[in-house]
């Protein structure tokens, strides 16, 4: 049996990837609650090649629109930068701000 969410949804707004599970649930939304989907994406700076063809896909799936709001600011000031100067460790290893380089 379907889960139903607390009373009538109209419109729903969902944070959105473009990958499979977030493209699927898109139609799962819109099927079992009968709800408008509206797919939300952050621009935190991952390239035009990961946004290009997101709208395409995310109403493909069924979703309204897509909004994508650039946040890049906000990330690198709220977080990327805390995390430098607190010396964040990533595995015990690196550095968060630094990328392993594997020899081969």
């Amino acid at each position: 049996m379907p889960v139903r969410l607390h009373g009538k949804l109209k419109k729903v707004v969902l944070a959105y990837s473009g990958g499979l599970d977030t493209s699927v649930i898109v139609t799962w939304l819109k099927e079992n609650n009968g709800c408008e989907v509206v797919c939300f994406t952050a621009d935190v700076g991952q390239g035009i090649e990961e946004l290009d063809g997101l709208e395409q896909k995310a109403k493909a799936s069924g979703a309204s629109q897509l909004v994508v709001k650039d946040l890049t600011e906000e990330f690198a000031k709220d977080y990327i930068f805390p995390c430098l100067r607190a010396g964040a460790i990533y595995k015990r290893k690196y550095l968060v701000g630094t990328v392993p380089v594997l020899k081969i």
